[in-house]
């Protein structure tokens, strides 16, 4: 009887272990919600300032009540309509112009570069992907007059290839892009080669529909790098009508540098983009830098 007591009392404990346990994970999983929740409310709150500061006129920027902190007490789109007065259509369309071209050049020729580093053999490669490796190591600010010198010998300046053609390619896609082929199953081209597929085949048709994840990642990396371009398209474009939304800003911290209301209200016009396309394409991008091994 006291045998059977114990073996009864034995799973009893055991499951009283796993309610313990079990608890302390929830307990732990709700504790990680509420720091992730404050986080993300830090990460807001600048955006939501940007954007109250934006709706307030000038005589309330300046008035440090609680009410007007939290929401202005007179809301109004002057600011935004200053903002739409003046040529930011045109800046509007040559940031998105530019960062289309960059996002398709970039998924073209990092994705080709970092497939033949990963899975084909040549004399070299490993040097070489040091090389490209190495180039990461090299200060932005450091380029920037050879560029110039090659794109004015070029008569390139002054137009849009001179602010996408230098940036076409970037040596961290092409790391991330090597990266996400290595961790596809080399089964699934032997079976193509099988089938009589050819290398260009098998990348079209194998490779980059299950690299979407790395792709999206780096078109969300390319477009905000694009997007938030300023030093490279400042030195190399004086057309006004070639100027891209972080230079427009610039304009506007010149004419209006008192006026916090007109200079936030553009500033949410270059931000919203860059948010919207990073909600669109979040779940491919967290996937992508699981998948790569790229961590934060």
């Amino acid at each position: 009887m006291a045998v059977a007591t114990r073996q009864l009392a034995r799973p009893s404990a055991a499951a009283g272990r796993e309610e313990r346990e079990t608890g302390l994970d929830v307990g732990l999983r709700v504790l990680a919600y509420i720091v992730l929740v404050l986080v993300a409310l830090a990460m807001f709150i600048p955006f939501y300032f940007s954007v109250t500061t934006s709706l307030k006129t000038g005589a309330e920027v300046n008035k440090p009540t609680f009410q007007n902190l939290i929401w202005p007490e007179n809301a109004t789109t002057a600011a935004y309509e200053k903002v739409f007065d003046a040529d930011i259509g045109r800046w509007f369309f040559n940031s998105a112009y530019v960062a289309a071209i960059w996002v398709i050049g970039r998924a073209v020729a990092d994705s080709m570069a970092g497939y033949a580093f990963a899975r084909m053999r040549f004399p070299g490669r490993d040097l070489v992907f040091l090389a490209v490796l190495s180039t990461l190591m090299i200060p932005g600010m450091v380029t920037i007059i050879p560029k110039f010198i090659l794109l004015k010998n070029m008569n390139l300046l002054d137009s849009y290839a001179a602010i996408t053609l230098p940036f076409l390619s970037s040596a961290f896609g092409i790391f991330l892009m090597k990266q996400f082929f290595e961790s596809i199953p080399v089964e699934l081209e032997e079976a193509a080669r099988i089938d009589g597929a050819s290398r260009y085949r098998m990348f079209a048709q194998i490779i980059l529909p299950n690299a979407m994840p790395a792709l999206t990642a780096l078109a969300i990396f390319s477009f905000q790098a694009s997007w938030n371009a300023f030093l490279e398209p400042l030195i190399f474009i004086n057309d006004p009508n070639l100027r891209t939304l972080p230079l427009g800003l610039a304009y506007f911290r010149q004419t209006f540098y008192t006026d916090y209301p007109t200079l936030m209200a553009i500033a949410v016009i270059t931000t919203v983009p860059i948010a919207i396309f990073f909600i669109i394409f979040q779940r491919w991008f967290v996937e992508g830098q699981t998948s790569s091994g790229i961590k934060g």
